[in-house]
């Protein structure tokens, strides 16, 4: 029977906690992964995506941080997986959900949560969750058809299928987006009041231009909700699906899968009692596949519950292989610990990071790992290092004094004749790498991670371009003034390579530390707050002249060979 809303849908008041500027909270999360299968770079990418943005906030010094991820283990589909390896459903989420731990931990994901959703503290918050909005009114039992497809756990509309024939020529249908066969399902379900929240999710967005990122996702969303905006069943039936939690005072249903899934992001910050000290402070990174149902779905249920909205949705794209979508019948699932394997961790991790752009797919082979990773990470950035590093170039393996005779400070960079020894191009060396800190800052706030490491690798050119310019292994050390010019050139070039350290550490954490312990920057002068370039160009101190450097730990960074595609067996099972 159809009742009313007892309250009137509306964009809850903002919390205090979602205050801008330093100190403040912020949860960052990815998508819990569901357990019917190992991770794959997908999974990884997204994860990386919200570990590079949890560590460059720590750097920052921004204030407390989460970092949550886990496993969504209920529903269709996990049930249906368990019953085809011939276990159960609990045993095979154990298995999956430590596939996962694992493969995260190996990546160096930094995350401080990882939750289940058959955790019993996860189920007592669905519980609360599922009552707060039976008590706004925005539930209601009623009969429900439509085409349901199991491997997305949703039910999809007309406009979104295609007919497809099958060998004997028996029609069938499918969804447009994935390919997946859809089923005709008519069931009595719990329905959600979401053709009720069409004004207020626009409001809220409206109101919040930056919710959600890359802006053609934002548009997307908006066009949705310029279309039908049905009710949600939000239940099944306990006879055709078994593995979930129940709906609470009635055991023939069982709440709906994506229902469950979302409330991780309340139960990680303690809801129902102390989720206020981070909620609404949340950013979701998730793939563009799933975006429908945290940008409208999730707000709508969260405004129902008397909550509001997460503060940011980041939302990314999809990685291809050799131009084709990533299938286990295709063969051609990138298995990411065989690619770390491969390419080493922080190979990987930047290869990711670099290449991944979030609003549009990108494409993945071996030979653009290897060419990317060795170009701008062995040969530009390791071979800087070991460059000014060598003792046959720095013989006392020193951070050497910076010459204010030999590199004056000048207003115009063209008007650099008859002041030094430094070139027009040294000294648009020293702007850009002056305003690489803000740019990277920026362009992290951005969600726009592959730009940061863009300008970073330009920087790192430009650098190498210098110090090949002035030849400082041509320089008579037996002359003051060419000593004093050399050891110019090296003290500039450890500057770059100290902010470079510095601004990797979300990405490459591994080589950005050996960077910087080559260079005796100790843990507390490795923060973003307090990062300053070259501060002798303008007559101050710098820390770290005359200090000794960190013991030689050899290569920065080995090149890699292209061998074979890490690539999951076609016949790869749990």
């Amino acid at each position: 029977m159809l009742r009313p809303l007892r309250r009137l849908p509306r964009s809850p008041r903002r919390a205090a906690s979602t205050a801008t500027g330093p100190g403040r909270r912020l949860l960052l999360s990815t998508p819990i992964f569901y357990a019917n299968g190992p991770p794959h770079i997908g999974h990884l990418y997204s994860a990386l995506l919200a570990d590079a943005l949890h560590r460059h906030r720590g750097l920052r010094g921004a204030g407390p941080g989460r970092l949550s991820t886990g496993t969504d283990e209920h529903g269709l589909k996990i049930q249906q997986a368990a019953a085809a390896a011939g276990t159960s459903p609990p045993e095979l989420c154990e298995r999956v959900s430590g596939l996962f731990r694992q493969a995260l931990a190996q990546a160096a994901v930094s995350f401080t949560d990882f939750i289940r959703t058959s955790e019993p503290h996860h189920r007592r918050a669905v519980h609360h969750f599922w009552g707060a909005l039976q008590d706004s009114g925005a539930l209601y039992k009623g009969s429900y058809e439509g085409w349901y497809c199991t491997p997305e756990e949703c039910f999809l509309p007309e406009s979104q299928l295609a007919e497809r024939r099958d060998a004997q020529g028996r029609p069938y249908k499918v969804s447009l987006e994935t390919g997946h066969q859809v089923h005709w399902t008519k069931e009595e379900n719990y329905m959600f009041r979401l053709s009720a929240f069409r004004d207020p999710l626009w409001k809220w967005l409206q109101g919040n231009p930056k919710a959600i990122s890359p802006e053609p996702f934002y548009q997307r969303v908006l066009r949705w909700l310029e279309e039908d905006l049905p009710d949600l069943s939000v239940s099944r039936e306990r006879s055709r699906l078994q593995w979930g939690i129940p709906v609470p005072s009635d055991p023939t249903q069982t709440i709906y899968v994506w229902v469950d899934a979302l409330v991780n992001y309340l139960s990680v910050v303690g809801y129902p009692e102390t989720h206020r000290d981070w909620w609404p402070a949340a950013h979701h990174v998730v793939g563009k596949d799933i975006l429908k149902f945290h940008a409208i779905y999730w707000p709508a249920l969260l405004m129902a519950a008397g909550l509001a909205p997460p503060e940011r949705i980041l939302v990314h794209s999809h990685w291809t292989v050799h131009g084709q979508k990533m299938s286990k019948s295709l063969g051609n699932v990138i298995d990411p610990l065989a690619c770390i394997g491969q390419y080493t961790l922080d190979g990987f991790r930047y290869f990711l990071l670099r290449q991944g752009v979030p609003e549009r797919d990108c494409d993945y082979y071996d030979e653009k790992v290897v060419k990317l990773v060795n170009s701008e990470l062995a040969d530009a950035l390791g071979g800087l290092l070991n460059r000014t590093t060598a003792l046959s170039i720095n013989p006392s393996n020193t951070y050497p004094c910076f010459s204010e005779s030999c590199f004056p400070m000048v207003w115009d960079h063209g008007q650099t004749n008859g002041m030094g020894r430094a070139s027009a191009e040294d000294y648009e060396l020293v702007a850009s790498v002056s305003s690489l800190p803000l740019q990277v800052v920026s362009y992290f706030e951005g969600f726009q991670i592959y730009k940061a490491l863009e300008c970073i690798a330009l920087c790192v050119r430009q650098t190498n371009g210098f110090f090949q310019r002035h030849r400082p292994w041509k320089l008579d050390r037996k002359d003051p003034a060419e000593q004093l010019w050399l050891d110019t050139i090296i003290h500039v070039t450890l500057e770059c390579l100290r902010v470079f350290g510095t601004l990797l550490q979300p990405v490459i954490p591994h080589t950005a530390d050996k960077v910087l312990s080559r260079l005796a920057v100790e843990p507390e002068e490795r923060g973003l707050s307090g990062l300053t370039f070259l501060p002798r160009y303008s007559g101050k101190l710098c820390p770290f002249e005359g200090r000794q450097l960190g013991p030689d730990t050899g290569v920065l960074f080995p090149r890699l060979e292209i061998m074979r595609q890490c690539q999951k067996p076609r016949s790869s099972g749990l």
